[in-house]
């Protein structure tokens, strides 16, 4: 008897268990804003440049959760600061609300070109993704010291790699977050598909 009670138990058990976990592994990252990502991707960025990499951002900064919100105050998919929507509103009248996921995507997108622009003469051309995602992060200013700080070194101020390097020696920067924060929008690019579709 004890016996047989023990094994319906652990046969419970067992089904909890797999219920449990099933649904973890079967569950996909979001596609409901896919289309959105592809539209102000080739606005800002051109036909050609990859839109999943802003996805992937996305899904750094907020796990593709509009509820998102940051103890500083940042919102939404893109986790942006009201004061920088605002801004970003002014160029662009069109984006309505932070709070309505396609103008906070619209807006993060804006905010990454213009970031793209400005480090298109000061990064490596294969680095300035990382310098772009980097200063969204921790902001230019923070990047411009990051490389001050390595051509005291006499490293390629360039390099992201070398930025990497120095990193624990630039004042006043939470230099892991943002290297964390650069890492994780790599790795989740890399569980994409072409479509864009990834497991958790």
């Amino acid at each position: 008897m004890k016996k047989r009670a023990f094994t319906i138990l652990r046969m419970a058990c067992l089904l909890v268990l797999t219920s449990a976990v099933t649904p973890v592994f079967a569950d996909t990252v979001t596609d409901r804003y896919d289309e959105t990502f592809r539209k102000y991707s080739k606005r800002f960025f051109g036909p050609g440049y990859d839109w999943r990499i802003f996805k992937a951002q996305a899904m750094a900064e907020s796990n593709l959760s509009m509820k998102a919100r940051s103890w500083v105050g940042a919102r939404g998919l893109m986790q942006l600061m009201p004061r920088t929507f605002t801004e970003i509103q002014s160029k662009n009248p069109e984006f309505v609300s932070i709070d309505d996921p396609e103008w906070n995507i619209a807006a993060g997108i804006y905010y990454d070109a213009r970031l793209w622009n400005q480090w298109g003469n000061q990064s490596l051309p294969d680095d300035r993704r990382y310098f772009m995602f980097g200063s969204y992060n921790a902001g230019r200013m923070t990047l411009l010291r990051a490389q001050e700080v390595a051509r005291t070194k006499n490293l390629n101020h360039t390099a992201w790699n070398s930025i990497r390097v120095i990193a624990p020696e630039v004042r006043n920067w939470r230099h892991g977050e943002t290297l964390t924060y650069v890492e994780k929008i790599d790795q989740h690019l890399q569980r994409m598909n072409q479509d864009g579709r990834v497991l958790k």
